[in-house]
């Protein structure tokens, strides 16, 4: 059986980069906390938009769709699910808001996390909802011939329920003894849950949801406001990268934690940054929506969708995006490429000489 214990292993994980992870990030969140009380009312507002990227980002990681307006009613719970990938998106919707409203009220044993992951396929008729695994499973990928071969091989059934246990006292250990930084223990935890692969199907979800979870416990509250899935989907390949290089001989327990750390206090700072630019936008006051609106289009690289603007400008409508939008068209400040759901714009930059 391998043993849980992060009392010595996170000193190893304090190198320079990742010392400098944590010093942005402990700066950001105080500064946060600050920026959320003044503007409550506003802010709140991307609260939804965030748990819709979320829903949405972390199912089309394990490639879970739907359509964007099926999408949007079932996270805004307007409408029952249809087919078995929008039941699998209800359900995550349902975690998630169970994650925001109770964080605080979710003590990490395995009984709660079997609720969660029950929680997670209550529209299923399948009975493996909060269920341990009673198979072993091993991990595979083909290559670019479509030859198959097992990337990992998790740890066995039977060991499965005595290691979630053992998982959750080590972190809580860790977590009490107030010595290292949550930052380290939290991805810790989670390369090790997915590691153990405790569930038949879902494993991958409920480690971001727990992410969250721990995020949200350990007063990081960047996640309600920035979809921390979101930031992983984007960068996919990156995530599978590291979750590989931190599994390498974790069954020996000599696996190496820093890839995954890393790459997840880089997405961290990654949300905080991006909250920082949002933050600005609301508490630029006496900017006029219209203006708001040509100015982020200006910063922003490349091309932007009218959904993109509308999540980057709380307390905007989307008329007034749209009016803005066909105002700035008309002036020539903005460049249309497209036509309906595809339609992007840009900085008119010629127009500028």
């Amino acid at each position: 059986m391998r043993e849980f214990d992060y009392t010595e292993k996170w000193e190893k994980l304090l190198t320079p980069e990742i010392v400098r992870y944590l010093t942005t990030i402990h700066e950001y969140k105080g500064e946060q906390r600050l920026i959320a009380e003044r503007h409550a009312d506003v802010l709140e507002s991307l609260v939804e938009v965030v748990k819709i990227q979320s829903t949405e980002s972390s199912n089309m990681i394990e490639g879970i769709y739907t359509s964007d307006d099926r999408l949007k009613k079932i996270v805004l719970d307007k409408t029952m699910p249809r087919t078995r990938n929008e039941r699998e998106i209800a359900g995550y919707r349902d975690v998630l808001n169970t994650i925001h409203d109770s964080y605080a009220h979710i003590p990490i044993r395995d009984t709660f996390i079997l609720q969660l992951h029950r929680d997670l396929y209550k529209f299923e008729n399948a009975s493996n909802g909060g269920k341990i695994k009673t198979v072993d499973i091993v991990i595979e990928e083909a290559d670019s011939d479509g030859n198959k071969f097992v990337r990992f091989r998790p740890m066995a059934a039977w060991e499965t329920p005595e290691a979630i246990t053992n998982l959750c006292t080590a972190y809580n250990e860790a977590i009490n003894k107030n010595e290292a930084d949550p930052l380290l223990i939290m991805p810790m935890f989670i390369i090790d849950f997915l590691c153990i692969h405790p569930f038949n199907d879902g494993n991958g979800r409920m480690s971001r949801l727990l992410t969250l979870l721990l995020l949200y416990q350990n007063d990081y509250m960047v996640g309600r406001y920035i979809s921390i899935e979101k930031l992983i989907e984007k960068t996919k390949d990156n995530y599978y990268e590291v979750l590989q290089e931190s599994s390498q001989k974790w069954i020996d327990s000599e696996n190496n934690y820093e890839p995954f750390v890393k790459y997840m206090l880089s997405i961290i700072t990654a949300a905080y940054r991006e909250f920082f630019d949002r933050a600005q936008i609301v508490e630029e006051k006496k900017v006029s929506k219209p203006n708001r609106i040509e100015a982020l289009i200006k910063n922003h690289l490349g091309t932007i969708t009218k959904k993109e603007i509308a999540e980057n400008t709380p307390g905007i409508s989307l008329t007034t995006v749209q009016r803005t939008l066909t105002d700035l068209v008309k002036e020539e400040k903005i460049i249309k490429i497209g036509n309906g759901r595809y339609t992007k714009y840009k900085w008119n930059w010629d127009k500028e000489h």
